[in-house]
């Protein structure tokens, strides 16, 4: 799986990092999303989906 981030539709409500913190984070400045795993290992898939679908922007891709 390939997650791709749009960083210019991120609005930084963290719900990204709820549903998956060992893919995404937020940066300390402004809160906006940091991708850790670009390529996390398939047990991953069911949170990264979450993630992407609790997402209040719909800026998480994923790509199976």
């Amino acid at each position: 799986m390939k997650v791709i981030i749009g960083q210019d539709k991120c609005v930084g409500s963290g719900q990204c990092v709820l549903a998956a913190d060992d893919v995404f984070d937020q940066r300390d400045e402004d809160g906006m999303v940091v991708l850790l795993d670009g390529n996390p290992p398939a047990d991953r898939l069911a949170d990264v989906q979450q993630a992407a679908a609790v997402c209040p922007a719909l800026a998480i891709t994923i790509e199976e």
